[in-house]
């Protein structure tokens, strides 16, 4: 045991005889005693008020050098093949910004993270092969360059494509981000919305998990990969869900995030360290933390530190000065570093001012990596996370540590020579400045090595399969008990789960329902799916339940189906994303319904239903309890006027606004067959209410226009009085019914009823045939649904939701020309009353309903305003009332 071994030691010999001890204590006793001992000496000193951190670590690697497995393979062919790559993926960027089309692209961020995908390709990235899943990496978006540049030498991309990148319009570039939308037989999972490749792959786990304990697929070791960038770990959901993954247990998850010190701006704790930061932090939530932090070259100095000094150096400094010393050089270093302590600037005194520049951070060593993704492969009962040291802009020359390396796009001619001679690229000063691509021949010796390490581990990675399993779809009459309707009073929220019910028992399809509830099933009814289909948890049920007498108790259950994510929507959203691609990720369809409170579903958790678009998820989204109107007694932040107005700005979202059981069962049986049969790469939401009222049976014949959004619900009675349209939707659809019967009792107007399911897919379908239109002028043009079903119709229209006005809004260009159409709706902030006295602020109720209807026949010309004047004066309607949004 050397002595002195930690600089400024008051009693260096009673630090060894404790160390000494203690070592004693390990090998005589074993590391279980030991920890025990330690534990108990820490509890001990808490109560003589000496507290100690116990979440970090000293500022060094975490594997010791004795501990370090070789690296297999050829590190030279490695090295090799990694330089190929990292100039392939910088000539890219610097081409596509060769242009007056400022593409832009980025260069840093590949090339701090060169090395953590390179060791991660060539020894443990394994790929789909038929009989093993592969591994599901997610990569980190702004390092899209480098894995293309990889897949050029692997032959599976063009040097067309390279030239291409950023240029998708034509379908011949490369998608500037992983976006499966726009690759789907390449990227897997959208990562580049910063933050969201966190908490997608720890929910990916964790999914993949539930179907192995479910024993839906088997245990094959597959891993979930996350790299990640330092400054992204700022972002809330980032962190915001890796609890989940440290009391899962899940063992099949590995984070490597690329500490490069930088973010976009500048430092990402110029003032601190990032390392131990995100150290303290996962360790506390109970993950296996690997640190790189040195590479092989500090190894010597290490090794000498008798005093400890470079250690405490180590430690003092702060991630400002680290970036500053890469920045400036060796000279600068062994200043500002090493020339602090007079025993540091003699360790480095034989060195020159290039060999202190080369002494290397951990993340850019392959045989530093290579320990630290052996170690986590082989790690059991927690997830890792790999806090790898690197620098951004890593051989850029001008651009390497700078604050805004992140921005630049363009290497200056001395940078690119001076890129060009550290990684041995084959091209002289004149060919240099074209910037070619550069790809050996097919025999080479590298593109032999590289084709060989991918053969060993599967195949070649990017790769999403398309997945083309159809399920077994049930037939509408399947759900004859809601077609039927109900006397009693129920609320649509009640007809799903009864919908639910109706699905998790069928043979063939029920296993793959995946029912997902972020601590709101109580509220939604589903209380009596605890016991018939259990809470998921990976031990079971560890406890007896206070409520076990009960016919719905709580029951977790190891093989249990509900994934109840607790109070966090964004999680949940997450497990449905992994379960709704895992007809892709794991060729195994999956069924995901995940039920939310409207208001808190797409407004809080939007970029990941952008996500959700991208990647193709297929499933079942739940706005319960919506409404503006409908969920009363909670108020501003709780009630949903505007979801679908959300959705709709989702491509491959289709949207409903159903008021009765009966429609839902229909949209929900056509979304089975289009998702699930025919393979449609979309996603439903559906708004569903809390408001109990009587539900009929569905009149024949209107299962077509409930898909398409619109259908008349009750004709016009016969007559020769004047006609209106009343189109509702959602619970206002109730309103405008008793509208119609107010009309006709109290003015003799007749008027027919539409129930419009779906305003966001009438204007869809309408667009597309107005665009059809445009293109063929001399084909017979295409009418859409909603002109179609209301061109024969008779009188002005006013349509009311218990959304924004403007989700009506959406089918006014399709209307018949010259029918006034009035629109009526709930914008403003919600507020918390009655139903009653709710649609009455709003004015959507069937009082403000029929005034439209009056308004839009005087508007029409035939009626007077007189008759208007009557209804506002009949119904107590205040006129100096003023706006909702204005309120």
């Amino acid at each position: 045991m050397a002595s002195n071994r930690f600089y400024n030691d008051s009693d260096p010999v009673e630090t060894d005889e404790w160390l000494e001890a203690f070592a004693s204590l390990v090998e005589r006793e074993g590391p279980e005693r030991a920890r025990f001992i330690l534990q108990t000496l820490n509890a001990h000193a808490q109560t003589h008020g000496v507290s100690l951190s116990r979440l970090n670590t000293p500022y060094l690697n975490t594997i010791p050098v004795d501990q370090q497995p070789n690296l297999p393979g050829d590190p030279y062919m490695e090295r090799r093949i990694r330089s190929l790559i990292r100039w392939n993926a910088l000539a890219m960027v610097m081409r596509a910004n060769d242009n007056e089309d400022e593409l832009g692209g980025h260069i840093a961020t590949f090339a701090s993270s060169a090395t953590l995908y390179d060791v991660g390709f060539n020894h443990f990235f394994r790929a789909p092969d038929g009989e093993n899943g592969g591994d599901l990496i997610y990569y980190q978006g702004h390092s899209a360059p480098g894995i293309y540049a990889r897949s050029f030498l692997e032959g599976r991309i063009s040097e067309e494509q390279l030239q291409g990148f950023r240029r998708e319009v034509d379908g011949k570039g490369l998608a500037s981000y992983p976006h499966p939308w726009l690759m789907p037989d390449y990227w897997q999972f959208p990562t580049v919305s910063m933050g969201l490749g966190p908490i997608q792959a720890i929910y990916q786990a964790h999914v993949m998990q539930y179907m192995i304990n479910r024993e839906l697929m088997p245990d094959q070791g597959r891993k979930v990969w996350a790299f990640l960038g330092d400054g992204e770990m700022d972002e809330p959901e980032s962190l915001g869900a890796i609890a989940l993954a440290g009391r899962e247990k899940l063992d099949n998850l590995i984070f490597v995030i690329n500490c490069n010190l930088q973010r976009l701006d500048g430092p990402v704790r110029g003032n601190g360290k990032i390392i131990q930061e995100l150290e303290s932090v996962f360790r506390g939530a109970g993950w296996n933390v690997i640190k790189v932090v040195w590479g092989r070259k500090w190894d010597p100095l290490l090794a000498q530190d008798s005093k400890g000094v470079l250690r405490h150096r180590m430690e003092e400094c702060v991630d400002g000065e680290y970036q500053a010393f890469k920045t400036h050089g060796g000279a600068y270093t062994r200043e500002h570093f090493f020339g602090k302590y007079p025993e540091l600037r003699e360790m480095v005194a034989g060195m020159s001012d290039e060999e202190v520049y080369q002494l290397n951070r951990g993340g850019h060593d392959p045989h530093k990596v290579y320990a630290a993704y052996a170690r986590a492969m082989a790690h059991k009962g927690q997830p890792t996370v790999i806090l790898a040291k690197t620098v951004k802009g890593y051989g850029t020359g001008t651009a390497e540590g700078v604050n805004k390396s992140h921005q630049i796009k363009k290497l200056d001619l001395e940078s690119l020579k001076g890129f060009r001679d550290r990684f041995d690229m084959p091209f002289t000063d004149e060919e240099l400045v074209k910037i070619p691509f550069y790809r050996p021949a097919d025999h080479s010796p590298e593109l032999r090595y590289l084709h060989e390490t991918r053969q060993r581990l599967g195949g070649y990675l990017p790769v999403r399969k398309s997945g083309t399993v159809s399920l077994p779809v049930p037939e509408l009459d399947s759900f004859a008990p809601i077609l039927l309707g109900s006397e009693r009073a129920i609320s649509t929220t009640m007809a799903f789960v009864r919908i639910l019910n109706v699905l998790v028992k069928m043979q063939g399809l029920g296993d793959r329902v995946v029912p997902i509830v972020p601590d709101e099933a109580r509220t939604f009814g589903m209380e009596g799916m605890f016991r018939q289909l259990g809470i998921y948890s990976h031990v079971g049920q560890l406890y007896t339940p206070e409520d076990s007498e009960q016919m719905m108790f709580y029951k977790e259950d190891k093989k249990g189906r509900i994934l109840e994510e607790g109070i966090n929507e964004a999680g949940a959203m997450s497990a449905w994303m992994a379960a709704g691609s895992a007809y892709s990720v794991h060729d195994y369809p999956m069924i995901p319904f995940y039920i939310f409170y409207s208001m808190f579903g797409f407004q809080r958790i939007g970029d990941l239903a952008w996500a959700a678009g991208d990647i193709q998820a297929q499933g079942f989204l739940i706005g319960a309890t919506s409404g503006r109107t409908t969920l009363n007694g909670e108020g501003l932040q709780h009630q949903d006027g505007h979801s679908h107005l959300l959705a709709s700005t989702i491509p491959n979202c289709v949207a409903y606004d159903p008021c009765y059981g009966y429609e839902l069962a229909v949209i929900v049986q056509d979304g089975l067959r289009r998702m699930y049969q025919q393979n449609e790469r979309v996603f439903y939401y559906l708004t569903t209410m809390n408001e109990n009222y009587p539900q009929p049976a569905m009149p024949p014949g209107v299962e077509e226009g409930i898909r398409r959004g619109l259908y008349l619900l009750k004709p016009a009675s016969q007559g020769h009085s004047h006609e209106v349209n009343l189109l509702g939707s959602g619970a206002i659809l109730r309103e405008v019914e008793a509208a119609a019967e107010l009309l006709f009792n109290v003015y003799g107007i007749r008027a027919s009823v539409w129930s419009v399911t779906s305003f966001n897919e009438l204007r869809k379908e309408a667009l597309a045939c107005e665009h059809w239109n445009h293109l063929h002028p001399l084909e017979e043009a295409r009418i859409p649904w909603v002109s179609r079903q209301l061109r024969g119709a008779k009188g002005a229209i006013v349509a009311a939701s218990d959304y924004m006005r403007i989700v009506a809004e959406q089918i006014r260009p399709f209307l018949p020309a010259g029918m006034p159409f009035i629109t009526l709706g709930t914008d403003g902030f919600g507020r918390s009353d009655s139903r009653e006295q709710l649609r009455a602020h709003f004015q959507v109720n069937r009082y403000f309903i029929a005034i439209a209807a009056l308004n839009a026949l005087a508007d029409d010309g035939v009626v007077g305003r007189t008759l208007v004047q009557d209804a506002i004066e009949r119904f107590g309607v205040n006129p100096e009332k003023p706006f909702a949004p204005l309120v």
